[in-house]
């Protein structure tokens, strides 16, 4: 790869990827995905809209308004139409993986069931579902339910047939894990302090940006150096900083404007100037 710096586009149809290189790119993915070549990409993560279906405000025991997601790309009108956006995303990722790649999705207990038999309905091949258990979850102020401590994900190959091929550096992650087989249980604080991205009125930027150790160990888990990874509601840029950090390509697409001008932009200058400057160090 000849630089590590992205290109910045906002997707117009027919728009032409030269995937030796990587993008940022505003547009919608299931239309921005039409545009890539199919068999293209080795590793996607995606974290889509959880619909998670809020009809009022959450205040916690002293009467503060809880900052929720309550942002419009997590709004739908029912179950059939969120079941139509997750087929559609889930059939533009399937087509642009190789069939060595595999797919990662994210969810919460909302839409994670969901999901899954989309995945399978579709021909997708389930490897393992992993647990993200949160070692700072948000209190249940209410004390109706429990305390919802977890995300789920799940770790699918493009096929039953292709299930064969797919990357896992197994002993990597044994050695991380102290000569131990890595465990389908995680434990990641949720985004805060330094590492939780602001807006210019102080408050976070994204409700559900995913911190940078969880996406790492997926990025290390699943591909090698100068592999292509794909993030097709990138957020804040979470999956492009770990990825140019671990030497991966990378094509993140976003549909919200701001999350790409107030959030990856700089995020992604600041990881390259770091990583350009380690390199130097190396060298010298």
């Amino acid at each position: 790869m000849s630089s590590i710096s992205p290109r910045y586009v906002h997707h117009v149809t027919g728009q032409q990827y030269d995937l030796e290189r990587c993008w940022v790119v505003t547009g919608d993915c299931r239309v921005v995905l039409a545009d890539l070549p199919a068999a293209s990409v080795d590793l996607i993560f995606a974290d889509p809209p959880y619909y998670l279906q809020l009809q009022q405000e959450l205040r916690r025991p002293n009467n503060t308004v809880v900052d929720g997601v309550d942002d419009v790309w997590d709004q739908f009108g029912d179950f059939d139409e969120y079941d139509a956006f997750t087929r559609q995303w889930l059939a533009a990722c399937r087509r642009v993986l190789k069939p060595s790649g595999t797919l990662w999705a994210i969810g919460t207990y909302h839409n994670i069931h969901r999901v899954g038999a989309a995945l399978q309905d579709m021909g997708f091949w389930v490897l393992n579902s992993v647990i993200w258990e949160k070692v700072n979850p948000t209190p249940h102020f209410r004390g109706v339910r429990f305390c919802n401590a977890h995300e789920e994900l799940i770790w699918a190959a493009r096929s039953q047939r292709d299930a064969k091929g797919y990357t896992f550096n197994y002993q990597e992650l044994k050695r991380e894990n102290g000569g131990k087989q890595m465990r389908s249980v995680w434990r990641f604080a949720i985004c805060g302090g330094g590492e939780r991205l602001k807006g210019g009125d102080g408050r976070k930027l994204h409700s559900t940006q995913k911190p940078a150790g969880l996406v790492d160990r997926i990025v290390r888990a699943c591909s090698r150096p100068g592999d292509l990874v794909l993030d097709p509601f990138a957020g804040t840029g979470t999956t492009g900083e770990v990825a140019l950090r671990l030497g991966r390509r990378y094509v993140l697409i976003e549909r919200d404007r701001d999350y790409v001008e107030k959030g990856i932009r700089a995020r992604l200058a600041a990881a390259e100037l770091e990583t350009l400057a380690a390199s130097m160090r190396q060298a010298a």
